[in-house]
């Protein structure tokens, strides 16, 4: 039974688990993130390492653009000193393991595909809606990073040109209009409101929908809208086999899916499944746990690089 180390880097915490590489769990534990990064995810690892002395490869989901291959952290705002930082190498230098490092959102998608929702299908999207809009391309099993680490980047296509300021620097992005931030404008926008006045927060806003809330039915109507051309626009290039849909919003599923269905039907150019992500805050540590399932080619690949 082959064990590797899945480690998710978050801005306020950093989830390890020993996982087999059928996708078992064997350990599971989170320690909150500190600055400066690099030595303490080191010194955490290698006391992971001490206490599970059978892993045998090592998989890390972060925050941030990843260089493909490389394993350095080529642009990342919030983590402070983690940008430029080269990962793999350190990681492997310190450790003696093979180590793989990819973007969160990307991981997250590996496990939906490997072990989740998208089980069994040969190209997945994941199309991930919590603060922001995130996603992941797994095509054949393998995570589409593009040149320079920034396939999958989902919540920055144009969905209105001119539109809403993103945070990018450009305007219309699709965050902006499919997001829990989004959720926020739009709750404001449309007075969704309780009877004190104050305004109603983004998880309690689709549950008001069902209640027959209208404003909140509003809200509900404008984020599956723009949810829908998303996936629609997606399908149009990639032609994928499903697209799982997670993150935070999909708590509240039950008040929106089925409108989703419809909204999006009319506007599909093929059949497409959709289902709901069956990981939540554990996708990260197994996705990164998916990157080093097979560890005999990670280890080629490290000798190659």
């Amino acid at each position: 039974m082959t064990q590797v180390l899945g480690v998710d880097i978050g801005g306020t915490k950093i989830r390890f688990g020993v996982v087999t590489t059928t996708g078992e769990v064997l350990a599971d534990w989170t320690i909150p993130t500190q600055i400066p990064l690099y030595p303490y995810l080191e010194q955490n690892v290698k006391h992971a390492l001490s206490d599970h002395p059978g892993v045998q490869a090592i998989g890390i989901g972060t925050r941030g653009m990843v260089e493909p291959g490389t394993g350095k952290i080529v642009f990342e705002m919030q983590l402070e000193g983690w940008e430029g930082t080269p990962v793999k190498e350190w990681l492997e230098g310190a450790t003696g393991l093979p180590v793989a490092v990819n973007n969160d959102a990307n991981v997250a998608a590996l496990a939906e595909a490997i072990l989740g929702a998208g089980q069994g299908e040969r190209n997945v999207v994941a199309v991930t809606v919590g603060t922001g809009l995130g996603g992941g391309l797994i095509f054949d099993g393998k995570i589409m990073d593009g040149k320079h680490g920034g396939g999958g980047e989902i919540g920055h296509m144009l969905l209105y040109p001119h539109g809403v300021p993103c945070g990018c620097g450009r305007r219309g992005c699709a965050e902006q209009y499919v997001s829990g931030s989004a959720i926020h404008r739009l709750i404001q926008e449309y007075q969704v409101v309780h009877e004190d006045g104050s305004f109603v927060t983004p998880r309690e806003v689709f549950p008001l929908a069902l209640q027959g809330h209208k404003q909140a039915q509003q809200v509900r109507a404008r984020f599956i809208q723009d949810l829908a051309l998303t996936i629609s626009s997606l399908q149009a290039i990639l032609d994928m086999d499903v697209v799982v849909v997670g993150g935070g919003v999909i708590d509240s599923a039950e008040a929106w899916w089925d409108q989703l269905l419809e909204e999006l039907e009319p506007l599909l150019l093929k059949p497409l499944n959709l289902k709901r992500a069956e990981f939540g805050n554990e996708a990260g540590m197994l996705g990164a746990a998916m990157l080093v399932r097979d560890v005999s080619a990670v280890r080629e690949k490290g000798r190659m690089a």
